[in-house]
């Protein structure tokens, strides 16, 4: 390790970086830290929900025209409901600053979740016999929409007077806008930071802000540990882009969040996407919060698009089986072992699209041959992919079979790619982080090209995909992998 950490860098500190590296404990520990934060603002916007259900439950219900039994049946059922809806519509979700900090952003999808819990709340008026159902619906979506938004607006306010929950932030970088953006930190208290140190390998003296430097941006890894770091702020550094993005790799790997100040900031006025405190634009790469609830959700989509499509396809499926049987001899499925969610193997399904017995090959080749009375012809694809596997393959209905692996927990419906032993093995790294979710029947790979991505590009995508998953990217790669499959881009 180069010895010459900066003034700002005690010897004690020079000491503490020579501890062991980061254990899965430790990981593990801190990302149980930096979601309790979030814990607490959840379970009070939960709080806030049931209420504004309630109360715009008993409002509608009187409005409604329902009797006294039928409308605490009416406002119990909107008081439970809410909540629900907002969990589906991601009203929990996110950690990013401009989320913790304000409401605004979730406004629009608040909306959308009253107006959709309006339908049913009209349904349930309408089968109690109210009066006036429609406007017992009506007046659900526009009370909880009201109600609930004041009521978010009051446990925000509350949080941020809460001193523990700020997190501990390290600024990577100097100068300027280092010094700029720490003076912004200090004076919105509504963004929960407590900036702490900049971490740099050659700091600027001018404009630098008046925090201690804590180190070099090679010992950023151990900074965060020794720091107890919840979020690194990446400002203008002379460091290289190899190096910056080793230490957000770092950050992303130790469950610490990230945001950068983009270059050219002063021209990002009104650029989408970002977060910004006290108008400086911020790219934030949060956390992933892989919460038991939000695990439970993508499970029961699995299981219930899984079971669906098996019903559904029964016939399509027993029409390839037929198919390959016909064309070819060999067994229906193709079995392979393959690497799942946290390294454990398990067997993954395929209909077979190959020649198990290579003379068959051959003796087609041959009749093929004879029928063009001996013309020379040239065999653009795999010589091994039998005539229906190449049908298969175009449309990926080869895969189809994976939908037990997902139903039986071994697979997901969207995941990273699985991978054979060799090569899961010979992933190190950030790379490993890829076996944090089950592999998927679909992913990020499938709808960026599939067999036309290169390997180290699709584990970029997998590591991506993990680090920043929500079930609402699952719900887009879903959707976006028809026309991926349709279009037969990169089908081998």
């Amino acid at each position: 390790m180069d010895g010459s950490i900066a003034s700002g860098a005690s010897e004690r500190l020079a000491s503490e970086l020579t501890v062991p590296r980061l254990t899965d404990a430790t990981v593990s520990a801190r990302g149980s830290r930096g979601r309790e934060r979030w814990n607490v603002l959840r379970r009070m916007l939960l709080t806030a929900d049931l209420i504004a259900g309630t109360a715009a439950g008993t409002l509608a219900a009187g409005v409604a025209g329902l009797s006294l039994e039928h409308g605490l049946l009416f406002a119990t059922a909107v008081a439970l409901s809410w909540p629900l809806t907002g969990f589906v519509f991601g009203l929990y979700t996110g950690g990013g600053l401009g989320t913790w900090a304000s409401g605004v952003s979730e406004v629009p999808r608040m909306l959308v979740a009253a107006l959709a819990l309006s339908w049913p709340a009209y349904a349930l008026a309408e089968a109690l016999g109210a009066g006036r159902p429609a406007l017992g619906g009506i007046a659900s979506a526009l009370g909880i929409a009201l109600l609930s938004g004041t009521s978010r607006a009051a446990c925000r306010a509350i949080v941020h007077s809460i001193a523990p929950l700020r997190q501990r932030t390290v600024i990577v970088g100097s100068g300027q806008v280092a010094g700029q953006l720490a003076r912004k930190i200090k004076t919105h208290n509504e963004f929960g930071l407590l900036p702490i140190g900049i971490v740099d390998d050659d700091p600027h003296h001018v404009g630098t802000p008046d925090l201690p430097h804590l180190g070099r941006i090679d010992d950023l890894g151990k900074i965060l540990q020794l720091r107890s770091v919840d979020r690194v702020i990446v400002a203008f550094s002379r460091a290289s882009h190899e190096e910056l993005l080793k230490s957000i790799r770092a950050c992303r790997d130790a469950r610490v969040s990230v945001d950068v100040v983009p270059r050219l900031f002063e021209f990002l006025d009104g650029a989408r996407a970002l977060d910004d405190i006290g108008g400086l634009p911020l790219l934030s790469i949060d956390v992933p919060n892989l919460s038991t609830a939000s695990r439970a959700a993508k499970r029961v989509l699995d299981v219930a698009i899984s079971t669906l499509a098996l019903v559904l396809l029964a016939p399509v499926l027993v029409v390839l089986a037929i198919a390959i049987k016909l064309d070819s001899r060999g067994p229906v499925f193709f079995r392979q072992i393959r690497a799942g969610q946290r390294g454990r193997t398990f067997r993954v399904f395929k209909f077979r699209s190959m020649y198990e017995d290579a003379d068959e090959r051959k003796r087609e080749l041959f009749a093929v041959n004879d029928a063009t009375d001996g013309v020379m012809f040239k065999i653009r694809e795999d010589p091994r992919i039998t005539r229906v596997g190449k049908f298969l393959r175009r449309f990926s209905l080869d895969e189809l079979p994976q939908l037990i692996n997902v139903l039986r927990g071994e697979m997901s419906l969207v995941g990273p790619r699985p991978l054979i032993l060799d090569e899961s093995n010979a992933l190190e790294g950030w790379h490993v982080r890829r076996l944090d979710l089950r592999p998927g029947l679909t992913g990020p790979w499938q709808i960026s090209g599939r067999s036309d991505v290169p390997f180290d590009e699709m584990v970029r995508f997998d590591y991506q995909y993990v680090s920043g998953w929500s079930l609402a990217r699952d719900i887009e790669i879903l959707l976006a992998t028809v026309p991926a499959v349709l279009s037969g881009r990169g089908a081998y």
